[in-house]
């Protein structure tokens, strides 16, 4: 499980990695790749530049290059993390995919519940490396590479 860290930055290149939510395999139950690339036009749309990425079916890689915003790097990924798990709730729902739904609902803990929350879509952090230079960047492109193709069979 990721550690709480926080990007103090406005900027940089990283390499994140989001999770679904006790490793379930939301990306595939609801057929939300779309979701993720979503995402991405948004952050484009601000900007940002995705370098790379692979969605599998629980988690995602991506290294993005964040433009300098005038927000900070974690406060963007919190709010992508928010988007994208509404629209799979959403999605879960249209599916009427009501086992699912109650899960996720279970796994709000009573902090989150007493603040609205209704469902656990995601794992609470995502983690992090900063790629601070060409050589790092090479290294996780290539294990982006061959994560998703060990993962589909090629």
């Amino acid at each position: 499980m990721p550690v709480r860290r926080a990007i103090h930055e406005n900027d940089g290149i990283y390499f994140i990695t989001i999770t679904c939510a006790r490793w379930k395999k939301l990306f595939e139950i609801t057929n939300g790749y779309d979701v993720v690339y979503r995402w991405f036009d948004y952050l484009k749309c601000k900007g940002h530049y995705i370098n790379g990425y692979v969605i599998m079916p629980n988690h995602l890689h991506a290294i993005i290059a964040f433009k300098n915003t005038g927000k900070k790097v974690n406060g963007i990924v919190g709010n992508g993390k928010r988007f994208m798990a509404y629209e799979l709730v959403k999605k879960i729902k249209e599916q009427r995919k009501i086992d699912v739904l109650k899960e996720l609902s279970d796994w709000v803990n009573l902090t989150d519940r007493t603040r609205g929350k209704q469902h656990e879509v995601f794992e609470p952090s995502f983690d992090w490396k900063e790629c601070l230079d060409a050589d790092f960047i090479e290294q996780k492109l290539n294990y982006i590479h061959n994560n998703h193709y060990k993962n589909n069979g090629c």
